[in-house]
C-alpha cells in the first residue's frame, strides 16, 4: 500500500501526507499546527500516528508549524544539515532526540519506505524534492523549482504518481500586484516553475510510466487552478497526449485532496 494526500499546497503553506502499511509521514509543515491536525483529522488520520516529518527546505511556507508540531506531539523531523542550520527558530523548539539528518542525493530507509531526497534549484540553503518508494511503487514530490534540469527529470522518471509545482502563469505574473523584485525572483532560475514548464515536464514523464499528477504550490496572486489545469492540457495536446493518457488534478491551498492510492 502507498497512499498520498495533499493536506495543503500553495504559496501560503504546504504540508503533504504519505502512508504505507507501516509508515505515516508528512512532507513539510508550512501551516500552523492546528491546521495540520485539522487537515489530518478530515482524512481520518490521527496526528499521534505520524511517524516523522521530512523537510524540503527552510522557507516559512514549508516550516511555519514545524517546531511546535514536533514539540507538542514528539515527532522526529528529518532535514539536511544546511536546512537545519537555516531554521534556528524551528530547531530550537525541537528536542535533540527528534532532530534527524538526511544527506541530499542519498537514498535511505525509513520503516518500510525508501526515501531519496534530490537537489533542486531554489533560493534556499539546500532544497530538495523527494522520491518515495514502497512495494514497487514510486511517488515523487517536486515543488519550488526555479527551472527544470536533466537531473530532476531523471529523478522524476518512472514515477507512478507525481506532485509537481505549477506555480505561476507568466502573463498573470506580469500583471499581478507583486512588487517587481518578487516577480523577478519567482520567474528567475532559483524561483518557481511555470504552468507551461510543468506541462512540458508531464508530457515527457508520461513516456516513462507516469499515471497520475497533482499540480501543487500554485501562487495565490499569479495563477488560478483552472488556468494551471488548462495550460497543462494544452501542453499535453501539443505533444499528442490528452486527458485519457493521465489522471490530472490540482491541489487546494485550503483543504486536503482526496486520498490517492498509488497503484
Amino acid at each position: 500500500m502507498l497512499n498520498f494526500c495533499s493536506i495543503y499546497s500553495g504559496s501560503s503553506g504546504n504540508s503533504l501526507f504519505v502512508e504505507s502499511n507501516n509508515s505515516k509521514i508528512l512532507i513539510d509543515a508550512g501551516v500552523s499546527t492546528k491546521k495540520i491536525v485539522d487537515g489530518l483529522n478530515s482524512i481520518n488520520v490521527d496526528i499521534n500516528d505520524i511517524d516523522a516529518v521530512f523537510v524540503t527546505h527552510e522557507h516559512t511556507d514549508h516550516v511555519q508549524g514545524l517546531g511546535t508540531l514536533s514539540k507538542k506531539y514528539d515527532i522526529p523531523v528529518f532535514a539536511n544539515k544546511k536546512t537545519w542550520d537555516s531554521m534556528p527558530l524551528q530547531k530550537d523548539k525541537i528536542s535533540d532526540c527528534n532532530i534527524k539528518f538526511y544527506n541530499s542525493n542519498e537514498k535511505f530507509e525509513f520503516n518500510d519506505l525508501t526515501i531519496h531526497p534530490f537537489s533542486i534549484p531554489h533560493d534556499a540553503a539546500d532544497p530538495c524534492g523527494f522520491n518515495i518508494y514502497c512495494d514497487g511503487k514510486k511517488i515523487s514530490i517536486a515543488t519550488d523549482l526555479g527551472h527544470m534540469t536533466n537531473s530532476i527529470i531523471s529523478n522524476l522518471e518512472n514515477s507512478d504518481f507525481l506532485l509537481l509545482e505549477a506555480n505561476y502563469d507568466p502573463d498573470v505574473l506580469k500583471c499581478c500586484s507583486y512588487p517587481y523584485l518578487l516577480k523577478t525572483r519567482i520567474a528567475g532560475p532559483n524561483g518557481h516553475l511555470s504552468n507551461i514548464l510543468a506541462g512540458k515536464t508531464i508530457s515527457h514523464l508520461i513516456n516513462t510510466g507516469l499515471k497520475e499528477v497533482l499540480l501543487g504550490h500554485l501562487s495565490k496572486e499569479s495563477n488560478f487552478p483552472e488556468l494551471a489545469y488548462k495550460t497543462i492540457l494544452e501542453e499535453l495536446n501539443v505533444n499528442n497526449y490528452n486527458e485519457s493518457d493521465i489522471k490530472l488534478g490540482v491541489a487546494s491551498r485550503n483543504s486536503p485532496s482526496s486520498i490517492i492510492k498509488v497503484s
